[in-house]
């Protein structure tokens, strides 16, 4: 027996079918070979006429002189796998793919579930993609597609079928991030057997159908290494942003904030803590032009976050605080700095030259 794929099926040939399909197939290559035509880029859109060409790129600004392109220094350039030539369009792309997929404030009220609950399942939900060894990326999928499926259907959700949506949510997001994701058994047993395969499967379709497949949210960790990269950062001023955001996830008062914007913040906190005699001024045009966040925008995020890193060691919540303080992780939790009077200032709102309220 032989199989064929067609349209994504699998299908079953005889042998005698085989041979028919082979002669036709050798049959088609008699003769000289078609020429094919490449289809055309253009590389603007007024250089070329729509007719001339297959794909229309939209021009993006360039940086604008004193800013640095990122995207075309010698070592970017000489590697083919960052795919520089196409960066900013991606980019952009993801910020426009975020907002299709927001997150909206208080999205919980009037539902059985509320923030305490929340923040005790995704603490639990990090404790158990530590055990699994997921990808980060699996773990902010999981909070994403988690809380989009509440705001949407959550009326329907009860408090003891809640840390099954969580569950179903980060099996579904392990088969999507990981290249070898954890069994279906794996998550039972995870429960302690407190809901079986069929409903994580019938839960898994619920919640897909719900969100009519749309799981293509830009993640957090996206943005980050774009702006560490844009700031020139150190492993630990990068880690410290990590750390961060992954705080945030937690907290229910900051699930409607966009992954960019996050992104932005934890970078802004993490260089004001961790560069020599800091100021304002640590964000910089060149992160200010590659996140297009300004600092007036970011100032009353980074208080909130001051406060969560600031408490996070006396929180019950402790998943991330715990992780974090893992070699493997620069032990980065448990840095002086976050302890000490100018992370309290910030969280205060009462750090010299800072203004809270945006400008009129």
């Amino acid at each position: 027996m032989a199989f064929r794929t067609i349209l994504g099926e699998n299908r079953i040939l005889s042998d005698q079918n085989t041979i028919q399909v082979a002669r036709k197939t050798f049959s088609t290559f008699k003769g000289e070979p078609k020429k094919i035509s490449k289809p055309k880029l253009c590389e603007s859109v007024s250089e070329t006429k729509a007719e001339d060409c297959d794909i229309r790129v939209q021009e993006l600004p360039q940086p604008p002189p004193g800013i640095p392109n990122i995207d075309d220094t010698e070592e970017v350039t000489k590697n083919p796998q960052l795919c520089a030539e196409y960066a900013p369009y991606l980019y952009s792309y993801l910020r426009q793919l975020e907002g299709q997929f927001q997150i909206r404030k208080n999205f919980l009220q009037g539902f059985h579930i509320n923030a305490r609950i929340r923040g005790i399942l995704i603490d639990w939900l990090i404790e158990v993609h530590a055990q699994f060894k997921l990808l980060q990326e699996t773990l902010y999928l999981t909070i994403f597609l988690l809380d989009r499926y509440m705001q949407l259907d959550g009326i329907n959700v009860k408090r003891d079928g809640y840390q099954l949506v969580g569950v179903t949510a980060m099996f579904t997001a392990s088969k999507i991030e990981e290249m070898y994701p954890p069994e279906i058994r794996d998550f039972v047993y995870i429960t302690d057997n407190s809901y079986s395969a069929a409903q994580i499967r019938q839960t898994e379709l619920r919640i897909l159908t719900v969100l009519k497949f749309g799981v293509s949210r830009p993640l957090p960790l996206h943005f980050l290494r774009r702006y560490s990269k844009a700031g020139d950062v150190d492993i630990l001023q990068h880690t410290l942003a990590k750390y961060l955001v992954e705080l945030a996830q937690v907290e229910y008062d900051l699930a409607h904030l966009n992954p960019s914007q996050l992104s932005a913040a934890s970078l802004y906190l993490s260089l004001l803590l961790l560069t020599p005699e800091p100021k304002l001024e640590v964000w910089s045009t060149t992160l200010e032009w590659y996140s297009q966040y300004k600092k007036h925008q970011l100032l009353p995020i980074i208080s909130k976050l001051a406060v969560l890193a600031h408490n996070a060691s006396s929180s019950k919540l402790k998943a991330v605080f715990k992780k974090y303080c893992s070699r493997s992780k620069l032990k980065i939790a448990l840095l002086p700095e976050l302890q000490g009077a100018r992370i309290k200032l910030i969280g205060k709102e009462e750090l010299p030259g800072m203004k809270m309220n945006s400008p009129k």
